[in-house]
């Protein structure tokens, strides 16, 4: 064997080494995703890391290192994409593949160069599959969207949100009004302070019609306008599943968890005193304002009218819907959306959700969503499986349900659709 690695030359004894290794840090995650994720739904990874090894043998028989560029390059996209402590053991194999294929595009053509290599025929046909997996992707993408985008009627999506539920010209258009009210800063030194929201309320809303509500939270890094006003085809995309009955008029209120400058070098704080900013301040200030399905803007009110209100969020909101409404408000919501987000061990999830305070009120509907490279999606899947066993009172397919969507990741995009998805189950 020593003598036939001696008789390779150094530019092929540098692309056979490289795609080795590659074909077994291209196993090893894919293996990784394998654990987290239904077999089903890895097919993206599987393109990708099919990919890789391709380009690395085609590297290899066709006497081409500078080829393997394109794994590093690509393999820098992915860590971009899924950069994330609880992704670290993808992000370690995806540094060692890049540094590998690196040193074998920049070492290996320097040799190449030296040694006047020629290249061989074959990555012709390497580079023909190369061209023609990624193109015959781009077609499945392309053919799912626009099936989607043609759909008339409303139904579970996991590719777009279709077109008709997009159009601007609705003629029975919602408003959004912008309200303040006193709060605390709960989380840190309990001074008073005042904070904002943004309320969508329905074409034709009245004062004299009881509203379902839903409790809308943005991300890190955004604010209260986030779901409404900066990003307003969310607050067209209601207009027109109301309009069209896809769904039940709705009162929607999007606050933020942030409190000034508070917690900046720990914000998870924030995503557990929203607690008590929400049941004592926000709720009863918008629910004596607005016209919901609570008699009385109080605890008693709130509790009888808890299978009306719901509760969601993206990113850090999703972790603080869990945290907040789920584990310590679940006597005021019944129905919850967490897309993109969860880091909640079990243990805590038992503690506070199953404790005998809150253990015998019904979870209507948990929708759980992420795209297939969203960082958040691992701790998500771990979280709902650890959560789902220990919840009796949690039946998937039934009240609750887990929707990952091809070539998305942690962006806008994937909460859009989520939110089109999540009105659908509860509304």
């Amino acid at each position: 064997m020593f003598q036939k690695l001696r008789q390779m030359g150094e530019v092929s004894l540098i692309t056979w080494i490289n795609a080795i290794l590659v074909s077994i840090l291209s196993a090893v995650n894919f293996m990784m995703y394998l654990v987290i994720l239904e077999p089903w739904l890895v097919c993206t990874m599987l393109v990708v890391y099919g990919l890789f090894i391709l380009c690395a043998w085609g590297a290899h028989f066709g006497k081409l290192p500078a080829l393997n560029a394109l794994i590093a390059v690509f393999s820098i996209w992915i860590i971009t994409l899924t950069s994330y402590s609880s992704l670290a053991p993808y992000g370690i194999t995806m540094l060692i593949q890049v540094v590998v294929t690196s040193l074998a595009a920049i070492v290996g053509t320097v040799f190449a160069l030296l040694r006047k290599e020629k290249v061989h025929k074959i990555i012709c046909v390497f580079g023909a599959i190369l061209f023609a997996v990624p193109a015959l992707f781009c077609c499945v993408w392309g053919v799912n969207s626009a099936l989607s985008n043609a759909k008339t009627k409303a139904s579970r999506e996991i590719w777009q949100v279709p077109d008709v539920f997009e159009r601007t010209d609705t003629t029975q258009k919602g408003r959004v009004e912008k309200i303040d009210y006193a709060t605390k800063a709960y989380a840190t030194d309990q001074r008073a302070v005042t904070k904002s929201a943004y309320v969508y309320l329905p074409y034709g809303y009245n004062d004299e019609t009881q509203y379902d509500i839903l409790y809308l939270l943005h991300g890190t890094g955004d604010d209260e306008a986030y779901w409404l006003v900066t990003y307003e085809w969310n607050k067209v995309m209601l207009d027109n599943m109301i309009e069209q009955k896809i769904i039940r008029p709705v009162i929607v209120v999007t606050p933020t968890f942030y409190v000034e400058n508070d917690c900046a070098d720990d914000l998870d704080r924030l995503t557990y005193s929203f607690s008590d900013e929400l049941r004592n301040d926000l709720m009863p200030v918008v629910e004596s304002k607005y016209s919901t399905y609570a008699e009385t803007a109080d605890k008693a009110g709130f509790i009888e009218s808890r299978e009306h209100r719901a509760f969601a969020g993206l990113s850090r909101g999703a972790v603080t819907t869990i945290h907040s409404a789920i584990c310590d408000n679940l006597d005021y919501f019944s129905s919850f959306g967490t897309f993109s987000g969860s880091r909640t061990p079990v243990e805590y999830y038992k503690e506070h959700a199953l404790s005998d305070e809150f253990k015998d009120y019904s979870i209507d509907y948990w929708y759980v969503a992420s795209g297939n490279f969203d960082f958040a999606l691992p701790v998500q899947v771990t979280d709902c499986r650890a959560i789902i066993a220990a919840d009796e009172r949690l039946i998937l397919g039934e009240n609750i349900s887990f929707d990952v969507f091809p070539m998305r990741y942690h962006s806008q995009g994937n909460w859009h659709l989520a939110l089109y998805n999540f009105l659908q189950k509860i509304y």
